[in-house]
């Protein structure tokens, strides 16, 4: 019993003295950490030539990113068509690449095969797919590699999704599907 009398003495310290409120505050080491300069964010402070937002240097490029030079038109696809020739040369060209890039961007409406039979045309959510292999269309790796790039028709761009070692990957790698259709 007078253990027990001890233990709750004890916890009634306890919860007296965690409880105690104190109003002195206690000593900053860092004060700049807790009580910062607010500097307004486009203001006198950050951009003292009262400059609004930065914008990049005229004819600058981001990084990463390498312009194409034929433009987005039917003169441009046509030039394309001519002119445009991959830089993979039979050795870079790599089918193991070039297929999962394909099944995630191109297969749900051109086909697993490029018959334009993907599971969206099947289910009648975009009709006119046409086969890789149609005649009046005569793709070639120029023509592939622009409608990759700007779109064509419904088919968005896919310029942001496949940089352009991945685009050429997917463009051998269509031109190896229209081969296997036309046999």
């Amino acid at each position: 019993m007078k253990s027990l009398i001890k233990i709750l003495a004890i916890a009634v310290v306890l919860v007296a003295v965690s409880c105690k409120k104190d109003t002195a505050r206690n000593y900053q080491f860092m004060p700049n950490m807790y009580e910062s300069a607010g500097y307004e964010t486009y203001g006198e402070a950050a951009f003292p030539n009262g400059v609004e937002a930065q914008l990049p240097a005229e004819g600058s490029i981001p990084r990463g990113f390498i312009p194409f030079d034929i433009e987005n038109s039917q003169a441009g696809y046509d030039l394309a068509k001519e002119t445009l020739k991959s830089p993979l040369d039979s050795i870079q060209v790599d089918y193991e690449k070039g297929s999962p890039l394909y099944s995630i961007y191109c297969a749900i409406c051109h086909g697993v095969r490029g018959d334009g039979k993907g599971n969206l045309v099947k289910r009648e959510k975009i009709l006119g797919i046409p086969s890789y292999d149609d005649a009046g269309r005569a793709i070639n790796e120029g023509s592939i590699y622009h409608t990759i790039y700007y779109g064509k028709n419904a088919m968005g761009s896919y310029a942001n999704q496949l940089n352009e070692q991945e685009r050429w990957q997917v463009v051998a790698y269509v031109l190896k599907l229209k081969a296997d259709l036309e046999k």
